[in-house]
């Protein structure tokens, strides 16, 4: 009896759907222990880090000059190869 028993649920086993259910509560339960892991926590950031909010403003701060770079030269000559399209939102200075 106990050996019918066994290779019932050895063939219950192999069945694709409880194989599917079996890797389908595994992965839910890394995802859990990943997200939710004490390695997840925010991280305090220290005064003097979290004043600037962009690299800029940091720059600034530690004596920096923050210039834009030197526009094209309109005697620079053209590029070679074909000529490719347009960017689709260009930007303007």
């Amino acid at each position: 009896m106990t050996n019918r028993f066994a290779s019932s649920i050895s063939a219950a086993l192999r069945h694709p759907g409880v194989i599917a259910l079996i890797v389908a509560g595994v992965t839910i339960a890394a995802m859990l222990i990943v997200d939710h892991g004490p390695w997840s926590r925010a991280k305090t950031q220290p005064a003097h880090v979290a004043m600037y909010a962009t690299t800029g403003e940091a720059a600034r701060a530690a004596g920096a000059k923050v210039l834009p770079t030197n526009p094209k030269s309109s005697v620079e000559p053209a590029r070679p190869g074909p000529k490719t399209s347009p960017t689709v939102n260009p930007v303007t200075p």
